[in-house]
């Protein structure tokens, strides 16, 4: 497409000299602008999804993918309904659960927590609990055995052995009028999942002890339904609706965290709409720095037409021009944007070790890591259009050199 005539040409011009180098200058800021727009659209992409799908995984993997509640008031009777959903097809476990608040006390300050109550078996089985315990065993979950995370343990001065004291916001009723219900529980594990709304205010005790504490007998809020694929979710939640005979209602993991679903794939989309136009403006870059590179070559360009060379010459020359500068600073953006999203954790440990400073707080992000999947579809996507925003900004200033007229390029020289 290119022949080596213009290759030559071309690369000559990308090549600083003493009287160009504002022109050079330029080129240099188009290059670096393209490289870090492209890079910035990488890590940010691949940020947004490592949080979406560590979301997807702690939040499936501690609530299920959907809970089955009454329309009114606690589950009663919830041993049989729980043998007829397991019957259905594409369901992999039920398990009953109670959920309430309280608050709890220890060493350090009360707080308050949410309380989830589990069958032994069943807290067992969820690879995401079971499966981040740093501390005690989850062999001895009965009684009134508890487990809870790092943080509020730390937060409690706590540990495995260790008696707490849980007040529930339920009064119990005396001769004298209403008196907070308390128990005394021992803790048996200590978890770190890395959710901070978890580690930090959960707490996880038998399902028995949960019914006695919150005055349920034979009854819980919910059944946790979990099914083998989850692109069966919708098919198993007709099911369900039609067992129940319009006696329950079900939600799903998506319908029970909407508002963190919703706002990572808002923000995803605008996230990308706002570096791409970055991509954008530091494509707009090359044109004034061919445009420049034009006028500044227009005597060049004069010579080369009164020397043979076509129209079309003289085109492709400033289109490999411009053309390069997008290559250059695209694969340099790729790599910096790779490079830097996988090692993304590591940078920013780093960071914080130099600095002496927090950059991701937990508290306020959710997370207690910085997470980065890289998506290689979308880096692909980002590849091409930065190459296609770089090819177009390329064509008119090598349409204007190419109409430039060698007579009057010459004439005032």
């Amino acid at each position: 497409m290119f022949s080596p005539f213009e290759r030559m040409v071309a690369f000559r011009y990308l090549r600083a000299r003493r009287q160009e180098g504002f022109i050079s200058v330029i080129t240099l800021i188009s290059l670096i602008g393209i490289t870090l727009g492209v890079a910035t659209l990488i890590i940010v992409m691949a940020v947004m999804n490592g949080f979406r799908a560590d979301l997807y995984k702690q939040v499936i993997g501690l609530n299920g993918h959907m809970n089955v509640f009454a329309y009114q008031g606690p589950l009663t009777e919830y041993d049989s309904l729980a043998s007829e959903l397991r019957k259905l097809e594409h369901v992999s476990r039920v398990g009953p659960m109670i959920e309430g608040q309280g608050l709890i006390t220890g060493r350090g300050s009360p707080r308050g927590v949410m309380v989830r109550g589990l069958e032994p078996e069943d807290i067992r089985t969820k690879p995401t609990l079971a499966g981040h315990i740093v501390s005690g065993s989850l062999e001895n979950f009965e009684g009134t055995n508890i487990a809870i995370g790092k943080r509020l343990s730390a937060m409690l001065g706590a540990q495995v052995g260790d008696s707490i004291t849980l007040v529930s916001p339920q009064a119990r009723a005396t001769a004298f009028g209403g008196s907070p219900r308390f128990a005394s529980f021992t803790i048996a594990a200590v978890f770190d999942v890395g959710m901070y709304t978890f580690d930090n205010g959960f707490i996880f005790m038998p399902l028995e002890t949960a019914q006695a504490f919150y005055n349920l007998p034979e009854r819980v809020n919910a059944l946790e339904v979990m099914v083998d694929d989850l692109k069966n979710l919708s098919e198993v939640k007709l099911n369900i609706i039609k067992t129940g005979d319009g006696q329950v209602r079900v939600l799903d993991w998506k319908e029970q965290n909407a508002s963190f679903t919703n706002a990572l794939e808002v923000e995803k989309n605008v996230m990308f709409l706002i570096l791409s136009l970055m991509t954008g403006i530091a494509a707009l870059n090359i044109i004034s720095g061919l445009y420049m590179l034009v006028t500044s070559k227009a005597r060049d360009v004069a010579i080369m037409r009164t020397m043979g060379a076509t129209r079309g010459m003289i085109l492709r020359i400033f289109l490999l021009t411009g053309a390069s500068i997008g290559i250059i600073g695209t694969l340099c953006g790729l790599l910096l944007g790779v490079s830097f999203a996988e090692n993304i954790d590591a940078i920013k440990k780093l960071i914080e070790n130099l600095s002496g400073a927090e950059l991701f707080s937990p508290e306020i992000y959710f997370f207690t890591r910085l997470p980065a999947i890289i998506d290689y579809g979308e880096v692909v996507q980002v590849v091409l259009m930065a190459l296609a925003l770089s090819f177009l900004a390329t064509l008119y200033p090598a349409w204007r050199a190419a109409k430039l007229d060698p007579v009057e390029a010459l004439r005032y020289e």
